[in-house]
């Protein structure tokens, strides 16, 4: 039996390599946070939801594709399941920016200071969703965010965000 530690370590070393092999093809949390255990953008949480995030002109994209598991009721996609994906989507879609505002060579550390989520219609949880975001205002060290989730080209959610970048003594300080 292998032990949660090993498991990680082993999807650490697997995401590494695909990043090396592949870096214009590797997520942001596979290029900049490959540790990060995060449930829902940790590419070393192997029972996360593994969220991909790749820079596209203005925005962040990613598709990601549900789960039986993830259902709210047969063919529906849970509610808190799309919050998730919209918060560390978002979340992502920020750093990135700031790390591009700064000049920097990796993103700081963010996270969440606000968001809402608007569920609009059902999500269907049969077919892959879209994520889109966009960053609508900045400063220094925070970004407010805008995103969609799509199904088949119908928008399903939207979320407006704002995300700070933390300082050492924050519990996520460093976390990638």
């Amino acid at each position: 039996m292998v032990s949660p530690a090993d498991a990680a370590s082993d999807r650490l070393a697997s995401v590494t390599e695909s990043v090396r092999a592949n870096p214009s093809r590797s997520s942001l949390q596979e290029r900049y946070a490959p540790a990060s255990i995060c449930f829902g953008c940790g590419p070393a949480n192997e029972r996360g939801l593994g969220i991909g995030s790749f820079p596209n002109g203005d925005e962040v994209v990613a598709e990601w594709q549900a789960e039986p598991y993830h259902e709210a009721f047969p063919g529906t996609l849970n509610g808190g399941i799309i919050g998730t994906l919209l918060d560390c989507h978002s979340n992502w879609t920020a750093a990135y920016h700031l790390m591009l505002a700064a000049g920097a060579e990796t993103p700081p550390t963010t996270v969440t200071s606000d968001y809402a989520v608007r569920l609009r219609r059902p999500t269907p949880s049969g077919r892959p969703v879209r994520l889109r975001a966009r960053v609508v205002e900045s400063g220094a060290e925070s970004a407010t965010v805008e995103a969609t989730l799509e199904s088949e080209g119908t928008i399903t959610a939207t979320c407006r965000g704002t995300f700070v970048a933390v300082k050492p003594g924050h519990p996520a300080y460093h976390r990638w």
